[in-house]
């Protein structure tokens, strides 16, 4: 048999065996989408894994399956992406959950709330836990599908113009934070204000606002907010591992096929994998320069970290004796969450305490 002969019913063969036609993809029909994401196109990490989810699928698709994607406010404002999907006014979107507790506070779970699970554990929770089947529960109420795309890990506290010296100066503070978090520096006597990132630095600049916190050193270098406030606290003890999610139009995604469902699947978990990368090898050389910059790093007061830890499980447990959404989640959730921070204790974090003591040369 000559060489060229053999190789051709060889890999005839082995498709035949593996039960996959090599036409599949190009017999496809030709699916063109909208995402409206919540966040400026300037930045590359979060609002970038929308761009890489995206590309994976035209790819995967062979060129069929296009998703254009759009920043915040291009086609629908960046808190306006919910609505959107489930009417279907776009056919999906990428955004962080906790955006939308004002329609329930169930949304921030599929998120992050303060004190929760860091990266690590709620996509453990998601992949392996009930997390995605219980949100998937929940969002079927919003006529929508979620798929966890990005995580940031644990993020920085937010820009002070003023040192935070005790829970005494957050009396009266007015403060950008995102989402469901507002709930609890309310109960320290802080002032919530929920703005799109895009809008952060004149609010800042012109006093609106008093403090603001974005994601971390690699985003807020870009944005600069260190020009306008150079208190720089830390830890964001109400994120943890803020997942982002991609939202699909229910309609949308059943009618695509068990081909093209499975792509938006796996480029969702690509972006997810890319999106935290991202952020852990971005982030260390821009809190370098931040610094360099004058910015002052400085730990939250303890009295604050106790106080707001109290006042968060004080407002969860109101949550679980009015809303049924909540609790059906919550319950899930803070059973993992305990048991995983109990395993990282003995060496997740003992391994992190460790090497953070030792000096490299």
């Amino acid at each position: 048999m000559e060489r060229r002969s053999f190789v051709k019913h060889a890999g005839l063969a082995g498709i035949l065996a593996a039960g996959t036609a090599p036409s599949v993809v190009m017999a496809q029909q030709a699916v063109r989408w909208r995402l409206a994401s919540s966040f400026p196109n300037s930045l590359d990490t979060i609002f970038g894994a929308a761009n890489i989810f995206a590309q994976k699928v035209k790819e995967a698709s062979g060129g069929k399956f296009e998703i254009s994607v759009h920043a915040g406010g291009e086609l629908v404002p960046p808190f306006g992406v919910v609505d959107a999907v489930q009417q279907g006014t776009v056919e999906c979107c990428h955004t962080a959950p906790y955006y939308f507790f004002g329609k329930d506070p169930t949304f921030a779970l599929g998120c992050a709330v303060p004190f929760g699970m860091n990266s690590r554990q709620m996509s453990a929770w998601m992949y392996q836990g009930n997390g995605l089947k219980l949100m998937r529960e929940f969002y079927a109420n919003y006529n929508i599908i979620s798929f966890p795309m990005g995580n940031t890990g644990a993020q920085m506290g937010g820009w002070f113009r003023k040192p935070i010296k005790s829970l005494a100066d957050m009396k009266g503070l007015k403060m950008r934070i995102g989402g469901f978090a507002g709930k609890v520096i309310e109960r320290l006597g802080a002032v919530p204000q929920n703005i799109p990132g895009g809008d952060i630095y004149p609010s800042l600049e012109k006093g609106t606002i008093d403090a603001a916190e974005w994601i971390g050193p690699y985003d807020d270098l870009k944005l600069g907010f260190y020009k306008v406030a150079n208190n720089y606290l830390y830890p964001g003890w109400w994120e943890g591992g803020p997942q982002l999610d991609l939202f699909v139009n229910q309609k949308a995604y059943n009618a695509l096929s068990p081909e093209y469902k499975s792509i938006i699947e796996i480029a969702a978990s690509h972006a997810h994998v890319n999106m935290q990368a991202m952020y852990d090898a971005k982030n260390p050389p821009a809190l370098k320069e931040l610094v360099a910059k004058g910015t002052k790093l400085q730990g939250f007061p303890k009295d604050v970290m106790e106080a707001a830890f109290k006042a968060a499980n004080d407002l969860y447990g109101e949550l679980e004796a009015s809303n049924p959404h909540w609790k059906k989640v919550y319950t899930d959730w803070v059973k993992f969450r305990n048991e995983d921070i109990l395993w990282f204790r003995f060496a997740e974090n003992e391994f992190d305490r460790f090497m953070a003591t030792r000096k490299f040369t």
